[in-house]
């Protein structure tokens, strides 16, 4: 009898050990599978990735045909801004603290994020096989164009998102490929500044911030020499767009009239490679533009906020119309992120911060007048009449989406409850636009009928009645433009409003998010943009673009929500407008 007893321990010890060398073994295989323990209920443990994963030391970078960090500036460097000295400051906790989760819901939230990867795998395969080295897939046709240069768009902005993903295979052709990019061989005359910025030299940025490959840090430095051209005007603001032939022989000149957004949001990405490289002319490049930003704050016809389009030639900011939608919106939301990424050590941005979002929380968000009385706001457009008289334009954007997380993550960092809480009811304002739409996709641009103040007002049926657009949800006035051009914002909002504070009815609406494009969007090759999200009773039409941002952001944010928190955690990293994670100095 003890025998048996002994022989049957043995047989369990034995039985247990298997099952942990099973478990231990299969980590390597699937190693975007969490672990379960830790600060977030489930960690995600890099020490158990196979040894060499994701490895390129042995890609080497082929220097570009020609090499702008030879350019000499023509006109006078207006002034020397180096990087703030010192150890940077002790942030305030983003992200929540998550509890342990059940093993059910994380087999229900291991599915989900599978089924976004799938989503991703499927498009990439399209485009490595239709589109390579090209800037964008056709998702309809399976053909090809070149938005941007033709400097691979597509794959450039979707490095970080392959390692975040664990595709090794993917990730080590896609590095191969960058290699090769001769940034001065291009059909085009000019690129985009802004663009440039935020897709590729962004991409490159994060994906060297992720893996350590060397040759993404050298493509990113020829790149950011290129860009750093664009900075050789008279008073160092730099053009919309950047002409090369102008650029080499000192002729640029700032624009008089162009979006704001273009030069307020260069910081990040030049910052963080000043960092990397120790060279501190990038830095000083945009800090000047951020100096002349914060010199202006107080001048314009809405002090604290900026209008959408200024004279940077003559450093006017005297138009009357202001938004955090189009042509402005990621010039906010640089200034906590900048906050964060220098470890608080330039105090300039906690004042840019706090003062806009004030200004923006008096003057441009409103809550609609709805039905169902939802606590829900959205940003509206402003515009200045001539007696000084500011008119709210109640008009939700999708491109202003993005305001519930810059709002959270300004709340978190200078402890602000209050601007948790708008990010919150801006968050739920977009999510709600979802729901509330046949496809379950909100519109590009819509307008609603606000209420007079944040707190509410009683549903007026009959101003509904005479000027509502009755085919549309109750409380939408219109739908200017219904298209959905399969844009990040909204999720990347409720992304971060789920890490910052743990509700879960956030990650919810993630997966109702998800589910609702893909079945209006997905293609034979991919996802296409759609062209009316509030048709109902026939698929919507499709149009053959499927932007790079599609696999940069959109499904990099769907899949986060569904990952471990300490994956690419808040209090780590900083996200761009492009949602490339640049590390954090702490």
């Amino acid at each position: 009898m003890l025998m048996r007893s002994s022989r049957r321990s043995l047989r369990y010890v034995i039985i247990a050990a298997i099952i942990i060398c099973i478990i231990y073994l299969q980590r390597p295989i699937a190693p975007d599978r969490p672990a379960e323990g830790g600060s977030g209920g489930f960690e995600y443990i890099e020490e158990f990735l196979p040894k060499g994963w994701g490895k390129t030391s042995k890609i080497h970078a082929v220097k570009s045909s020609f090499d702008w960090s030879k350019v000499s500036r023509r006109n006078p460097i207006p002034s020397t801004i180096p990087l703030p000295k010192g150890r940077p400051h002790s942030l305030p906790r983003i992200q929540h603290i998550f509890p342990k989760e059940s093993r059910i819901a994380l087999a229900q939230l291991e599915s989900q994020r599978q089924s976004v990867r799938r989503a991703f795998q499927k498009c990439w395969r399209s485009y490595k096989e239709h589109a390579w080295m090209r800037d964008e897939l056709m998702p309809l046709s399976g053909g090809s164009k070149d938005t941007f240069g033709g400097w691979a768009a597509t794959l450039i902005d979707s490095l970080d998102t392959l390692w975040i993903m664990r595709l090794e295979a993917e990730f080590k052709d896609a590095v191969a490929a960058v290699a090769t990019i001769d940034w001065n061989y291009t059909n085009n005359t000019s690129c985009n500044i802004f663009e440039t910025t935020i897709r590729h030299l962004g991409g490159l940025i994060s994906a060297y911030d992720l893996s350590n490959s060397q040759v993404l840090l050298d493509k990113a430095i020829e790149l950011g020499d290129m860009l750093y051209a664009g900075f050789d005007t008279p008073n160092g603001m730099p053009p919309f767009w950047l002409d090369f032939e102008k650029a080499k022989a000192g002729e640029l000149e700032a624009d008089s009239h162009g979006p704001i957004a273009s030069p307020g949001s260069l910081s990040l990405e030049f910052t963080r490679l000043s960092q990397i490289t120790k060279d501190p002319k990038y830095y000083a490049a945009i800090s000047r533009i951020t100096d002349l930003i914060e010199r202006h704050q107080s001048t314009t016809q809405i002090p604290g906020m900026w209008p959408t389009m200024i004279d940077s030639r003559n450093e006017g900011f005297n138009l009357r119309e202001f938004s955090i939608g189009a042509l402005a919106d990621s010039l906010y939301e640089y200034f906590p992120k900048m906050h964060a990424l220098m470890g608080g050590l330039n105090p300039v941005y906690e004042k840019l911060t706090i003062s806009s979002l004030d200004t923006i929380k008096k003057n441009a968000l409103f809550r609609p007048m709805l039905a169902d009385e939802e606590d829900i706001l959205f940003a509206g457009r402003i515009r200045v009449n001539e007696d000084g008289g500011i008119d709210l334009v109640p008009e939700g954007q999708h491109l202003s989406c993005f305001a519930g997380g810059m709002y959270a993550l300004s709340g978190r960092l200078f402890g602000r409850d209050d601007h948790v809480d708008l990010g919150v009811r801006l968050a739920r304002g977009c999510s709600y636009a979802y729901a509330a739409f046949p496809t379950g996709i909100m519109p590009e641009i819509f307008n609603m009928f606000p209420c007079e103040t944040l707190d509410g007002c009683a549903w007026d049926e009959e101003m509904w009645e005479l000027d509502g657009d009755h085919n549309l949800p109750k409380g939408f006035k219109n739908a200017r433009d219904p298209s959905y051009l399969l844009r990040p914002e909204a999720i990347e909002s409720v992304f971060l409003l789920y890490r910052i504070t743990g509700l879960v009815e956030f990650r919810d609406a993630a997966w109702n998010m998800f589910q609702a494009i893909q079945n209006a969007t997905e293609t034979e090759f991919g996802n296409a943009r759609i062209e009316d999200v509030t048709v109902s009773g026939e698929p919507p039409k499709k149009t053959d673009s499927m932007e790079s941002f599609w696999l940069s952001e959109t499904l990099k944010y769907f899949y986060l929500v569904f990952s471990p928190p300490d994956l690419i955690s808040l209090d780590d990293y900083v996200l761009n407008t492009e949602a490339h994670p640049l590390k954090r100095l702490k």
